[in-house]
C-alpha cells in the first residue's frame, strides 16, 4: 500500500515539473523596448506660495510638460501639510496618477512607483539637501536624486560686485579665482555633491540607472569659459566651478550641455526668471548687475539603456538684468507656460529614450 502511495506521489511530482517546464517553454521571452522618459527639474519657490495661484500652476505645468520624473526644490510642508500628499491628490483630481513621499527642501514626484526613499544629505538650518528615490520604471530600476544645494556663500555674485552671503554691493568686483574657489567651499554645496557621488557609486554597482536633478545655487564650469568671460558681468573670469566639475570627473553628463554644448548661443539661464506676476525687486538680488546664470541642472550617468534626446528651458523667455525685464535673444529653446508661472526660476526638461524589458 505504501509503495503504491509513493508511486502516485512520484507521478504527481513528475507531472507538476513537466507542466512547469512546458509553461516556461511556451512563455514569450522579455523583449527590450524603447520608451520616452521626461525628467523635469523644477524650483517651485516656496511651494508656489509667492505667486497667487502658484500651487495650481505647478500642477498644470507638470501635466502640460508630460513629465515622468520631477525633482522639486523648495519643499516646505507649510502649516504641517505634507506637500507630497497635496501634489498627488491635486493630480489625481485631474485624472493623473503620480507617486510621492514626504520630504524636506528637496522633493520627488514620479509617474512610476517609488520603491524606497531616503535622505542623502539632510537639511540643516536651510543649508540645502539631497533626497533619493528608487523608482521602478517598467521593471528597470532608476535612482533619482533631487538636490537643492546650499544657497549661502553664493560665489557667482562676487565677480558681479555683490557679496554672496549678504547680497550687499561690494566696493569692487572680486575676480581672483582662488578667492572665488575658497569662498565657494565655505558653503555646504561641496559636501552635498560629494555625498551624492559617494552614494551613486553604490547604486551604479547594483546596475541601477542614475539621474540627478537640482537647483545647485552654483554656476557651471562649462558656462564660465573663455568665450563668455566678458559677458553677463563675469568681468573677465574663467572659472572652474567646483561641483559641476566634480560631477564631470565622476563620469556624469550635464544634459543641457550634452544637447547644446555652446554657452554663447545657448546660455540656458534658469535664474532670474522674468515672472510678470511678481515685482522685479522680488525676482533679482543684484540691482546693478547682470546676474543671469544656469544654476538648475539635470545630470545622468551614461548607460546603454539611457540616451539623451532633447533638452529645453521651461518657463518665461524673459529674464531680469539690473532690475529690468529683458527678453532673451539666445538660441535656447523655451517651452512657454500656458498660464501663470509659479516661480522665480526657469525649469529644465530633459527627454531620454529608455530601454526597458517590460
Amino acid at each position: 500500500m505504501n509503495r503504491e502511495i509513493r508511486k502516485v506521489k512520484v507521478i504527481f511530482i513528475v507531472l507538476v515539473l513537466l507542466s512547469l517546464l512546458s509553461c516556461a517553454a511556451n512563455k514569450e521571452p522579455l523583449v527590450p523596448r524603447e520608451m520616452s522618459l521626461k525628467v523635469l527639474q523644477f524650483n517651485i519657490w516656496q511651494e508656489g506660495t509667492i505667486v497667487e495661484g502658484g500651487f495650481d500652476a505647478i500642477i498644470n505645468e507638470v501635466i502640460r510638460t508630460e513629465a515622468d520624473l520631477i525633482t522639486l526644490s523648495e519643499v516646505r510642508n507649510y502649516n504641517g501639510t505634507s506637500l507630497d500628499k497635496r501634489l498627488v491628490a491635486a493630480l489625481k483630481a485631474k485624472g493623473y496618477v503620480y507617486y510621492s513621499k514626504r520630504s524636506e527642501d528637496s522633493g520627488i514626484l514620479s509617474r512610476f512607483p517609488i520603491k524606497e526613499q531616503s535622505v542623502i544629505s539632510s537639511l540643516v538650518d536651510d543649508h540645502g539637501s539631497i533626497t533619493k528615490a528608487l523608482i521602478d520604471v517598467h521593471g528597470t530600476e532608476v535612482v533619482l536624486y533631487s538636490a537643492h544645494l546650499d544657497y549661502l556663500n553664493y560665489s557667482v555674485y562676487l565677480p558681479r560686485g555683490y557679496d554672496g552671503l549678504t547680497w550687499k554691493e561690494l566696493p569692487a568686483p572680486i575676480t581672483d579665482t582662488q578667492v572665488l574657489a575658497e569662498n565657494n567651499l565655505k558653503s555646504r554645496r561641496d559636501e552635498e555633491i560629494d555625498a551624492f557621488i559617494s552614494d551613486s557609486k553604490i547604486e551604479k554597482g547594483k546596475g541601477r540607472l542614475i539621474i540627478l536633478g537640482g537647483d545647485f545655487n552654483e554656476a557651471s564650469h562649462l558656462d564660465w569659459t573663455e568665450a563668455t568671460k566678458n559677458s553677463y558681468d563675469h568681468h573677465g573670469v574663467v572659472m572652474k566651478w567646483r561641483n559641476t566639475l566634480e560631477l564631470e570627473n565622476a563620469g556624469f553628463k550635464d544634459t543641457y550641455r550634452e544637447v547644446f554644448p555652446n554657452p554663447v548661443t545657448h546660455p540656458g539661464f534658469t535664474f532670474p526668471a522674468d515672472n510678470p506676476a511678481v515685482k522685479v525687486n522680488q525676482l533679482a538680488w543684484a540691482p546693478k548687475a547682470d546676474e543671469r546664470d544656469r544654476i538648475d541642472y539635470i545630470f545622468y550617468y551614461p548607460d546603454s539603456r539611457l540616451k539623451i534626446e532633447a533638452a529645453k528651458i521651461v518657463g518665461p523667455q524673459g529674464s531680469v538684468v539690473r532690475y529690468q525685464r529683458v527678453p532673451e535673444t539666445s538660441e535656447d529653446i523655451f517651452d512657454l507656460p500656458a498660464g501663470i508661472w509659479p516661480t522665480d526660476h526657469k525649469a529644465v526638461l530633459a527627454t531620454f529614450t529608455l530601454t526597458v524589458k517590460q
